[in-house]
């Protein structure tokens, strides 16, 4: 049977899957988009208070039936705003009336951005919904509280299992906005990264794997990156390459690929260049990189700037006895595709793995003389570079200075990263909400609202921000950033193309673009 109306329901906050909701349209077209929200609370950034609680006129021709106007992307923004600027009691107490049935919870989802999944629920409320558009005046309506009241008797027109389960639909919803940051109101630009850029002493940086492929390593994650191309070896999953249980059964499985990942010496990428000048300039905090190259080093970052949050090839050690070594000792090992061993480790090892035809050749193959399955690891004494696995726990050194440098810095810039791997990937989450955030990346990471977005090849994107900040940035190969033709063009707010060809000049103007000349001067239509 119809319910009577309820009063506002108790929302609990609480984890909850997220199966039941989708993200609506309106909630992508937010994600591209600013979002006026402060977590500072400025009262320039405060959102607009509604006149009064939604109100959703019933339709005199069909009764039981209501009027359910079209939601703007702005007030899917304001709503939003409001629920993280005042909290959850006062978002219910001022959205809500006091009398209300279910349909009121079903738009209040809505109003947050998302919709129900559920099309058996999703027929139901259509029987009683009448969509109006903006042209029809379908606007959302907010009415004082004693000018809304219900017909006398009035029913809900959902069952009760139905009701329930908006409310809980409602609260994910609400958990979901909570813990998402939004995109800050005053910081969207170019322009307003290189002022930022100019004044910011405390600036994090945090890198990946993009930083380096203009030297020709790998990345790990894209169509032509290092996973796709070790699909052959019928792993159930690439990753096992480097998952650190699997290596200490059978190291081969990682020494076989290892030449492909295996750093060029004392080279290094523009990219790395900008990061070099960022701390030169006393404005570099620190520098965490999931790269394993340890190229930052070769630039110049100062060990104390510089967290390698997955380790390196920098050094080496026994998985056995511990003693370590400088990486480069194993190099050449690597790049024959054999197990480096430690010298003292070696002859214990020989008498468990002997070669059969070549005793002194204690390779750990299956086929040896002394072996006994199970009795000991195949990783016996063999040398593993200091890389973190997957299964090993990050260098203490990130747990230490990562708490301390999330309160401290001014900026926070991403680059080259698709943020997949925790908990590095959980930086982005870690700093204060009202810290602007920049992404410098081919591609964007749609699972992190950042401020800017600079898409194009990491050089090129440094290459136009130091014209843009008139910053001469040698480079190893004595050339200059400055020196570099650069394109850009504003694909919407926040989000920029970047193009380093002079040959895509005109095209790019005739999109709209803007054109960074070689002295850095750039020429705007905006």
């Amino acid at each position: 049977m119809p319910q009577q109306q309820a009063k506002k329901p108790r929302i609990e906050l609480g984890e909850g899957d997220n199966e039941s909701l989708a993200p609506s349209e309106t909630e992508n077209r937010i994600e591209s988009d600013v979002v006026l929200y402060s977590t500072g609370k400025d009262e320039t950034l405060r959102p607009k208070t509604p006149e009064g609680p939604v109100f959703l006129e019933q339709s005199v021709e069909t009764p039981g039936k209501y009027y359910f106007p079209s939601i703007r992307k702005q007030d899917t923004q304001n709503a939003r705003m409001f629920l993280k600027f005042h909290g959850l009691r006062q978002f219910l107490d001022t959205y809500l009336p006091e009398e209300l049935n279910s349909l009121y919870v079903y738009y209040l989802i809505c109003l947050l951005g998302f919709e129900i999944k559920d099309k058996e629920m999703m027929d139901v409320i259509s029987e009683h919904m009448i969509p109006r558009d903006a042209s029809q005046g379908g606007v959302p309506q907010f009415k004082q509280q004693a000018t809304s009241p219900q017909r006398p008797g009035f029913q809900d027109p959902l069952e009760k299992k139905q009701a329930v389960r908006l409310i809980k639909d409602l609260q994910k919803a609400i958990n979901k906005v909570l813990a998402t940051r939004l995109r800050l109101a005053n910081f969207f630009t170019l322009d307003h990264f290189v002022d930022k850029l100019q004044s910011a002493n405390k600036i994090l940086v945090l890198t990946g794997a993009g930083v380096s492929t203009s030297l020709g390593i790998p990345d790990f994650r894209s169509s032509q990156g290092l996973y796709s191309r070790i699909k052959h070896l019928g792993l159930d999953d690439p990753q096992d390459v480097f998952n650190y249980d699997i290596f200490m059964q059978d190291p081969s499985v990682f020494y076989n690929i290892a030449h492909l990942v295996l750093p060029p010496e004392n080279i290094y990428s523009p990219l790395h260049s900008f990061i070099k000048l960022l701390q030169d300039k006393g404005k570099l905090l620190r520098n965490y990189t999931q790269n394993i190259d340890n190229l930052e080093s070769y630039a110049g970052i100062n060990p104390e700037k510089l967290v390698q949050c997955h380790g390196s090839f920098a050094t080496a050690s026994c998985v056995t006895c511990h003693w370590q070594l400088p990486g480069e000792k194993i190099f050449e090992y690597i790049r024959n595709m054999e197990l480096p061993l430690c010298p003292y480790c070696y002859q214990k090892r020989r008498e468990y793995f002997r070669m059969e035809g070549d005793p002194d050749n204690p390779i750990g193959d299956d086929v040896t003389l002394n072996y006994i399955p199970g009795t000991v690891l195949k990783s016996y004494g063999v040398l593993k570079p200091d890389i973190t696995f997957f299964g090993e726990a990050l260098p203490s050194k990130f747990h230490r200075t990562i708490r301390e440098d999330i309160d401290k810095c001014d900026l926070l810039i991403c680059i080259g990263t698709s943020l997949k791997v925790a908990p590095v990937s959980e930086i982005v989450n870690m700093v204060p909400a009202h810290i602007p955030q920049v992404l410098i990346n081919r591609d964007p990471v749609k699972h992190a609202n950042f401020d800017l977005n600079l898409l194009g090849l990491c050089d090129d994107v440094a290459a136009l921000v130091s014209q843009k900040c008139n910053w001469d940035i040698p480079l190893q190969s004595g050339d200059n950033l400055r020196d570099k033709k650069i394109d850009f063009i504003e694909r919407e707010t926040g989000y920029y193309d970047v193009i380093a060809d002079a040959g895509l000049q005109k095209n790019a103007e005739l999109n709209g673009a803007n054109t960074v000349d070689e002295t850095g001067n750039g020429n705007s239509d905006r």
